[in-house]
Formats: structure tokens, sequence, C-alpha cells
């Protein structure tokens, strides 16, 4: 059976003071995360929080926590020489200390599991 890489970028907008999931890998897949970023949307400074949830385990881990990002500022998250790992059903998920604050931007590759 032939393998395939698939390039996509998924969203999340207006992420506010609900944890919000911006990426679950799809059944069957894994998926590498070659960037994420997360911009203030917001007339405020915000705080936000990322992280990413193994469903294998049931374990949550941040990425970052409680990082400041001023307005009309962005935190590259993931890129350059990191990536992250994401197997089948893992989550990645943002929230913001502050409603309807941030979005974000994710770019990831998705293997089929073979």
């Amino acid at each position: 059976m032939a393998t395939s890489n698939v390039f996509k970028n998924k969203i999340g907008v207006n992420i506010g003071t609900t944890l919000s999931t911006v990426y679950t890998s799809p059944t069957g897949k894994t998926a590498a995360i070659v960037g994420m970023s997360v911009a203030n949307v917001a007339g405020t400074p915000i705080i936000v929080s990322v992280s990413l949830t193994d469903t294998s385990t049931g374990l949550t881990a941040y990425l970052v926590k409680n990082a400041p990002i001023p307005v009309g500022g962005a935190l590259v998250v993931i890129g350059g020489d990191q990536k992250v790992v994401v197997e089948d059903g893992d989550s990645l998920k943002v929230i913001s200390d502050t409603a309807a604050s941030a979005d974000a931007i994710l770019s990831v590759t998705e293997l089929d599991n073979v």
C-alpha cells in the first residue's frame, strides 16, 4: 500500500477564554506540525497557552503557557528547526485570557499510518 503526504493549513479564529481545539490528527494518520503562529487580534495585550493532548496516555503538556502577546503582535509557537509530531487522535489546543482575542494558524503534514 502506498503512503501519502498531505500538506494542510488549519486555522482557529476568535479564540478566547474557552480551550479551543485548532487541530486533531485524523484516524489512521500521524502528523508533523511544521509551523504554528498565534496572533493577537484584540486591542489590548493578551496571554495565551498552547497545549498538546496525547489520547493514548490521556496526558496534556504545554508547548507554551501564559505567554504574553502584545497588541498587533504574534507568537511563533512552532517553527524553524522545531517540529511537533501529533499521533492519531492527538489534539493541539489554544486558550487566551481575553475573549475573542487570538487567531492561530497551523501548518501540518499528514502521513498515513502503516
